[in-house]
């Protein structure tokens, strides 16, 4: 698996700001993360332990709401951060652990869904998420409040080629499974392996063909008739429960 070029640079020309207590809180507890510049409350400045070298500005709510799309729940702090360094696939797939889940999204664009999937791959122990770089959201202040601090935790690949990347994921002994409504099997019945890689695709149109193709299975959730089928990041943690618990 040859290292290619970044194609993140189109993700890496803003910085994003990031608003309330646990994102913030994460950002500047994590050594890969770069804080340029911060507002808070002075409550909030006091709450936070800010890095000494990191000029803080004092400012009130409603100063701190302008510094966010539509007066966003910032709680009292808000703070502009370079994006993370690229994770890269080979890496990742070098030593991934006798027993590993990683999730693979297939153009999930909406950053709280990927937010709240970050939080459910933090809580499962997933090794990772694999996004197609072009087709999924860069790194804001949205996604990092519904990943509520991990997206500091979780490695993020984002590949230029996800097919290519599915190949990769195998050769690496990671047995792939596509999530899809009109399987034949259920989950349960698909999972055996212990490297196991869950694919999710957007909601609507789930998995594009030639992802359905990359993957060793295809599978639903048991779900009832009640419901056509499950917010993308709802499927993600029942999958995750399913593939780490039992």
């Amino acid at each position: 698996m040859a290292r290619k070029k970044s194609h993140q640079q189109h993700h890496k020309a803003h910085r994003p700001r990031f608003w309330g207590r646990h994102a913030v809180s994460a950002a500047l507890d994590n050594p890969r993360r770069t804080v340029v510049k911060a507002w808070a409350t002075r409550d909030a400045a006091g709450f936070l332990q800010f890095p000494p070298e990191l000029p803080v500005t004092l400012a009130d709510v409603a100063d701190l709401g302008r510094l966010v799309p539509n007066d966003a729940p910032h709680q009292g702090v808000v703070i502009e951060v370079e994006p993370l360094e690229d994770v890269w696939l080979d890496d990742l797939l070098a030593d991934p652990g006798e027993s590993a889940v990683l999730l693979v999204l297939d153009q999930v664009t909406d950053p709280h869904n990927v937010g709240a999937i970050l939080r459910s791959a933090a809580a499962f122990g997933a090794i990772a998420i694999v996004t197609q770089d072009r087709h999924s959201p860069p790194e804001s202040g949205a996604l990092a409040k519904a990943a509520s601090g991990t997206l500091e935790a979780v490695p993020w690949v984002r590949t230029v080629n996800l097919a290519r990347a599915l190949e990769d994921i195998a050769q690496a002994g990671f047995w792939r499974i596509g999530l899809a409504g009109d399987a034949d099997m259920d989950l349960k019945e698909a999972l055996g392996p212990k490297r196991v890689a869950i694919v999710l695709g957007a909601e609507g149109p789930g998995l594009r063909p030639n992802t359905r193709e990359h993957c060793d299975a295809l599978a639903r959730l048991p779900i009832s008739n009640a419901v056509e089928s499950l917010n993308v990041s709802n499927a993600a943690a029942v999958a995750l429960y399913a593939a780490t618990v039992g």
